[in-house]
């Protein structure tokens, strides 16, 4: 089964909260708490090209286009599942 035909995948929503997958969830946290690219890719121990990667999916995903707008996401929504 490829990564895309997985159950996870197919019932992820396109877009919003919800379609992120643990990857970009971990990035869209650790950018919300405040770290750099640079200081999340130390964290996670992966390049900054794969978290810049990342982050552009998440933007893409909850139409946002500043790191401000995906802190009120997060904000929202982790607050929210608590």
């Amino acid at each position: 089964m490829t990564a895309t035909n997985s159950p996870a995948s197919r019932q992820r929503p396109a877009s919003g909260w919800h379609s992120l997958t643990r990857a970009e969830l971990r990035v869209a946290r650790l950018v919300a708490t405040g770290l750099t690219n640079r200081a999340v890719a130390e964290r996670l121990v992966v390049s900054p090209h794969t978290v810049d990667t990342h982050l552009r999916r998440v933007y893409a995903k909850l139409s946002v286009h500043s790191r401000v707008q995906l802190v009120r996401h997060a904000l929202q929504h982790e607050t929210a599942e608590d």
